[in-house]
């Protein structure tokens, strides 16, 4: 079979000469390609919340469910992707994955940003694209599977948490930088004439009057600005390991094993969102698992066998242990990031007002906080505290560390719970807003440490062939917050309950401590604090 340069044949990395001699440089510099790379699949992924509030105050001819509908589309997409990603590493090398799948967004990037110039676009156009724009959210589970092969277990914290920490920062990115560059043709006519705001629109740097002059298109293009150096530099800077992939083939087979994967979670997102329309959530998202589970096991050829092997993580009780602990982290902050804009603009947006004759109706709140001045702060907050949770993690272990913000999780949610309870039936709603999001940025910090922790404890529980999988499996069940979490939040709040939803999530988070104690904290565990 040939190799190229980017082919390492050894990585003996748990050999400390090894490590400081060649290991660690090596490792660096895949994790520095790695960590904008992912950073960029997350605000692709994650861009439509933002696209769709403009869209509607440009007045693009679609109703409030059908803008709510392409978030849906995405969310599950990237959750459902992160599944075949799983494998990608072990069948078609680091370097090989991360150059296309990264390369690959370039289509939803600018198909969006071509979308975006004529109004009069089709609503399956934008289906389409907010389907692709998924591969951003599953390229989490083949960038973490990759980077934790280049990192001995001392140091796993460190390697997962910085890529997943600071890859994290880009749902924050996407929240600054896409109201930012709508109201600038930084692209002049290539990216065509701008529209006027029908609609006064909240940014970071103020509101947004209407008639102002939008490029609404710009949320698409600008992202090829990185995109394409990103993909240079994962081609001739990064590296396959063969310790790790002994066969992947040529480039050309290898990037045919990795599209043959993404076309069988394209396929079953498809499935996934028909059968959100005729059955229950929970029943419907385990059917989408299990059935790319069951035809990843059917793929033909030289697969087949690979993948196989890589399912033998199905018989360990760990990835299930950990499964539901990287819920508790992961699941927490992706979907407490999608949740957070709608709970600030529902909750806040409207008050309570006694009329004249006593009787009490909810209007419209004039002075309400902008979601999209203040929620970029919680997710921001949990992707810079996560390498943190990684390091702490490193020096006194996992399990500890995930035992301690899941303690601080269930108080918060319970407090935050009662909080919205207050103001969603408060004729003085702004008083409890700045409690509201101090709670919200605690539970974002604390997912975020409780992220490299977990990591840590994946590194240390799994050896070398199944860490990577491991990862890569837990982060795709745990990513389907991004879609459970805006749902329930969002039905409670309509039926005038938001407090329900955070103390369901206070219950979770118990169960969590849990299963973490059991497993890994108590005296006969089966793995003392990894």
């Amino acid at each position: 079979m040939a190799k190229t340069n980017a082919d390492i044949e050894k990585w003996d990395i748990e050999n400390e000469d090894f490590w400081e001699k060649e290991g660690k440089r090596v490792a660096s510099r895949n994790l520095w390609i790695s960590i904008p790379s992912l950073l960029i699949g997350f605000a692709v992924w994650l861009m439509w919340g933002m696209i769709t509030t403009q869209m509607k105050n440009l007045g693009f001819p679609f109703t409030i469910d059908q803008l709510f509908t392409l978030s849906a589309i995405a969310g599950l997409s990237g959750a459902t992707l992160r599944i075949p990603a799983s494998f990608m590493i072990k069948i078609a090398g680091g370097r090989n994955t991360i150059f296309l799948t990264t390369a690959l967004l370039m289509i939803p990037a600018l198909g969006t940003g071509i979308a975006l110039m004529n109004p009069g676009t089709p609503f399956i156009v934008f289906q389409a694209l907010a389907l692709l724009s998924g591969i951003g959210g599953g390229n989490f589970a083949c960038s973490m599977s990759n980077i934790s092969a280049f990192y001995p277990k001392s140091k796993q914290g460190y390697g997962l948490g910085m890529n997943a920490g600071l890859g994290n920062f880009g749902v924050t990115t996407m929240q600054v930088v896409i109201p930012l560059v709508m109201t600038v043709g930084i692209f002049g006519a290539l990216a065509g004439a701008p529209m006027e705001l029908e609609n006064p629109s909240g940014t970071l740097i103020g509101k947004i009057e209407a008639g102002t002059d939008t490029w609404i298109q710009n949320a698409g293009f600008i992202w090829l600005v990185f995109l394409i150096p990103l993909a240079f530099a994962g081609w001739f800077g990064m590296n396959n390991l063969r310790t790790i992939t002994p066969n992947p083939g040529n480039p050309a087979s290898a990037f045919s094993k990795i599209i043959g994967l993404y076309v069988v979670g394209l396929g079953t997102s498809l499935v996934g969102v028909y059968a959100l329309e005729i059955l229950n959530m929970w029943v419907a998202l385990p059917l989408t698992i299990i059935l790319t589970l069951v035809l990843l096991r059917l793929i033909p050829g030289d697969i087949k066998p690979n993948i196989e092997k890589q399912f033998a993580i199905f018989n360990n009780k760990h990835t299930w242990s950990m499964t539901v602990l990287y819920i508790l982290t992961f699941g927490s902050f992706i979907g407490f990031s999608a949740a957070l804009p709608l709970s600030i603009s529902v909750i806040f947006g409207n008050m309570m007002e006694t009329a004249a004759d006593g009787s009490i109706t909810r209007v419209t709140n004039p002075d309400a906080p902008s979601a999209l001045t203040w929620a970029w702060m919680g997710p921001f907050v949990g992707a810079l505290i996560r390498p943190v949770g990684g390091w702490i993690s490193d020096k006194v272990g996992g399990s500890i560390v995930t035992q301690i913000i899941s303690v601080v999780m269930v108080i918060a949610s319970v407090a935050t719970g009662y909080v919205m309870m207050l103001a969603y039936n408060s004729t003085d709603p702004n008083s409890y807003f700045a409690v509201f999001l101090i709670l919200f940025i605690v539970m974002f910090a604390a997912s975020g440490i409780g992220n490299g922790s977990t990591f840590r404890s994946i590194g240390v529980i799994f050896d070398q062939q199944q860490k990577g999988p491991v990862l890569g499996w837990t982060s795709a069940v745990a990513a389907y917050g991004a879609f459970i979490a805006p749902r329930v939040m969002g039905q409670e709040i309509q039926a005038g309950t938001p407090e329900v939803a955070m103390y369901g999530f206070a219950v979770f988070y118990a169960l969590c401590l849990v299963v973490n104690w059991w497993f890994y904290l108590r005296k006969n565990a089966y793995i003392k604090n990894p």
